[in-house]
């Protein structure tokens, strides 16, 4: 249980100065909505759409790879030099190269007004591939204090400029027409102050972090950056598969939405965009548990018996995600009030709510993909990353045809399906390749019988509440069936739960 606590720890301080970072900006989404129209947010979500894209192949892998060879005694020496030297050099290449062709990336985005959408967004991605190594270097040297510090002051300082240029700079260049603010300030500009607004917080995040960026010798060591790179390179492909899978969705809808009008495929993005957000609990906890989860599985590697540390991480990730995926899927009467504030008119809100079907798909999506991340670990520790590189290709073919076939039919539906069946089976091929590789004991049928409870119980809930939409007999239902899981969970896995700090005391 030591080495779980210790994970658990992790998770706690490197990641949850993520959730807690990521779930402030998140509050940003309803204020969005409530300022931009709708075709601006999808604007806007088809410009972040893409960001995904590119900050794969900014980084190439380099920040897995520097956690597995900062461990090992023959390259810890010099890898972090090698590594900043490395990603400094491909940063200024591949920023340039952005630039240059803005006009037409920007063609390729439906943004042909706004190229300079492109040019700030490539400086946006730069700074972050330039803090990428810092922030890792902070997880290895285990600083768990400066990196939520870093965390969340750097959104904290973008919602504060957010908030400056879409609700003071109006009222200011109202008030002072012949100030400096309204000499420059376009009302009309709403997205491009967003991105303005995501600089800034990108270069604050990255002079924060100027005393480790800076830590290097200076040293570029040949032979330890081609070891990386054969092991790193096969990681960009996994890792743009992964983006096709979790953004690309984004992008096909705004090509290929029914109703044959740009302004209603900018509206099924924005409809799918925001209510993805709603699956905030599941996609913030899995981001949480990548951050403390991969220091932590390579320094596993090096003790005895892995393998079953392995297997109590992934019974008790698997019920975490669980019940988190009842507490959105049981109580999204109360979630979608999460897009209702002062600005976002009844009318507008009926827009988003249309989209909420589509929400218990991408939870169960999000699961599924929260579990390929544990299963993951077997190509990263036997050193078969281009393993990772297949069968994220295969989850994006599995993507780009769902979405091609029945977008035009289905919309946003068809994304969230596809998405549920590409982590599905990208779970389902890593298990068994892994298995044949790297064999690791799990609980299989056990996880399998709690993922299926939950969506026995999800559905019950949608039974009790077909003949009526009173407000307190749905929650009131939704709480019963939460808390019966819960108590069933403890009644399975009580020999488990008496050994944790917590919660063991009660159980005793």
């Amino acid at each position: 249980m030591g080495s779980i606590k210790k994970l658990a720890g992790q998770t706690i301080w490197y990641g949850a100065s993520s959730i807690v970072a990521r779930f402030l900006f998140y509050l940003l989404t309803p204020y969005f909505m409530g300022r931009l129209s709708v075709e601006h947010y999808g604007d806007m979500s088809l410009m972040y759409a893409a960001i995904p894209f590119l900050n794969i192949i900014f980084t190439y892998g380099l920040e897995t790879a520097f956690f597995r060879f900062a461990t090992q005694e023959k390259y810890k020496k010099d890898v972090y030099d090698t590594s900043i030297i490395s990603i400094i050099v491909s940063t200024i290449i591949l920023c340039s190269i952005l630039i240059l062709f803005s006009q037409n990336i920007a063609h390729w985005l439906l943004l042909d007004n706004y190229p300079e959408f492109v040019t700030m967004s490539a400086l946006i991605i730069s700074f972050d591939t330039l803090s990428a190594l810092p922030f890792a270097k902070l997880r290895l040297d285990q600083r768990p204090r400066k990196y939520a510090l870093i965390r969340i002051a750097t959104i904290i300082f973008q919602i504060i400029v957010t908030y400056y240029l879409l609700s003071v700079c109006p009222d200011i260049a109202a008030n002072n027409p012949d100030g400096w603010i309204a000499a420059f300030y376009n009302p009309e500009y709403g997205v491009g102050y967003i991105i303005i607004a995501n600089l800034a917080a990108s270069a604050f995040a990255w002079l924060l972090l100027s005393k480790e960026f800076f830590s290097v010798k200076w040293k570029f060591n040949y032979n330890t950056w081609k070891v990386m790179m054969v092991y790193s390179l096969p990681l960009i492909i996994a890792g743009l598969g992964g983006m096709v899978n979790e953004t690309f969705d984004r992008i096909m809808l705004g090509w290929l939405a029914p109703g044959g009008s740009e302004e209603i495929a900018k509206e099924q993005v924005a409809i799918y965009a925001a209510c993805y957000k709603l699956s905030i609990l599941i996609t913030l906890f899995v981001q949480a548990f990548r951050l403390g989860a991969e220091p932590f599985f390579f320094k596993e590697s090096e003790g005895k018996e892995p393998q079953k540390v392995y297997a109590r991480v992934m019974k008790f990730f698997v019920i975490t995600i669980t019940v988190m995926f009842l507490a959105v899927a049981l109580y999204l009467e109360i979630w979608k009030y999460f897009f209702a504030i002062t600005g976002t008119t009844q009318e507008k809100l009926e827009v988003y709510w249309s989209g909420l079907k589509v929400v218990p798909i991408l939870l169960f999506a999000n699961m599924f993909l929260g579990i390929y991340y544990n299963l993951a670990i077997w190509y990263k520790l036997t050193n078969k990353t281009m393993a990772g590189a297949w069968i994220t290709i295969i989850g994006a073919a599995v993507t780009l045809i769902i979405n091609f076939l029945f977008i035009p039919k289905f919309g946003y539906m068809a994304s969230g399906w596809a998405t549920f069946f590409c982590y599905g089976s990208m779970m389902v091929i890593s298990y068994i390749w892994g298995q044949k590789v790297y064999p690791i004991p799990y609980a299989t049928k056990k996880l399998i019988a709690y993922m299926v409870i939950v969506l026995l119980l999800f559905w019950l809930h949608k039974l009790l509440n077909i003949w009526t939409d009173n407000f307190f007999y749905n929650i009131g239902t939704a709480t019963v069936l939460f808390f019966a899981y819960i108590w069933f969970i403890l009644q399975v896995e009580k020999k488990e739960f008496k050994k944790m700090p917590v919660i063991g005391k009660y159980l005793k």
